[in-house]
């Protein structure tokens, strides 16, 4: 049985891609070790929902379920800024820069796809969606006191607002995981609610 390995995301502008690149260097630049790989700028974005295994007589039921969820909410603005860790700064794994959107939008779209998707097999997420763009993930490898330090300098960057981003369609993704790193290709673009 063939497989692809999917989820649903909205994708990063240009822009925001070179501002995100702009902060990997220069956290990198404050560590005295490589013990963070940095993910590529243009391989960030907004994870709305992973759906993994995918089977191929899946695929065109995902497009359609996304294109019914996301039709009724209207285009709007995520602010960027601020920076953080998963789990926390003590024992940071996943260094990230995070999302602001007051309205309840983003929230709603998001929901709107996990109930739109469950039924086709996907489960419904039950950790609370913590909206978040990955700018790097620790090594394994790395030691305590590495750890330790990469917790030090996220706490200590005063990020404010480093730019905002127009949702305006959501993209359903097929991930590769190939040696240098996963290659994304666009499967479908569901378009939010026109005006």
């Amino acid at each position: 049985m063939t497989t692809l390995r999917t989820f649903v995301a909205i994708e990063l502008g240009e822009g925001l891609c070179d501002h995100l690149a702009s902060l990997q260097d220069r956290l990198d630049g404050q560590l005295s070790s490589r013990s963070v790989r940095w993910v590529r700028p243009g391989g960030i974005h907004l994870t709305l929902k992973f759906l993994g295994d995918t089977r191929l007589e899946q695929v065109e039921a995902v497009k359609v379920a996304l294109d019914r969820a996301v039709s009724p909410i209207p285009p709007f603005t995520v602010s960027v800024g601020g920076l953080g860790c998963f789990p926390n700064s003590r024992r940071p794994r996943i260094v990230w820069v995070g999302l602001y959107e007051p309205t309840g939008t983003l929230a709603s779209l998001r929901d709107a796809v996990e109930t739109h998707i469950a039924p086709l097999g996907f489960p419904t997420e039950k950790r609370p969606f913590r909206p978040h763009l990955t700018l790097g993930r620790v090594h394994r490898r790395a030691s305590k006191s590495e750890v330790r330090e990469i917790g030090e300098v996220v706490q200590a960057s005063v990020i404010g607002e480093l730019d905002e981003m127009s949702v305006k369609e959501v993209s359903y993704i097929k991930s590769e995981l190939k040696p240098s790193g996963a290659v994304y290709t666009i499967l479908h673009e569901a378009q939010l609610r026109l005006a």
